[in-house]
């Protein structure tokens, strides 16, 4: 996927900094028919979201077709500062990948 598919926000408050993240894929399950042509969607779908900040892997999530189109991402950790960033990555069954980064605020 040519252009960025990930919109991020890392929010402070207090200890906890909360990270909120909307990724545009079409998150194909591979069951569904196309309606013009009758012929099978293959399937396309995240596998594999990674968050990182400051070196270390905040957390790993392994998805299948089973979730939505354009998934949304909520989590908190603790340990962020304001101005460290928070870096989310992705992989797909087909071998698209995208990535994004954002600073704390």
């Amino acid at each position: 996927m040519a252009k960025k598919t990930i919109k991020i926000r890392a929010k402070l408050s207090g200890d906890k900094t909360t990270v909120k993240c909307l990724m545009t894929h079409p998150m194909e399950t591979g069951l569904r028919k196309d309606s013009k042509t009758g012929k099978m969607i293959p399937a396309h779908f995240i596998n594999e979201v990674m968050a990182e900040s400051g070196g270390k892997t905040l957390m790993t999530a392994n998805w299948s077709g089973g979730v939505s189109k354009n998934p949304y991402l909520s989590f908190a950790f603790t340990g962020g500062q304001k101005g460290d960033e928070v870096k989310i990555s992705w992989k797909d069954n087909q071998g698209g990948s995208d990535s994004g980064a954002v600073q704390i605020k």
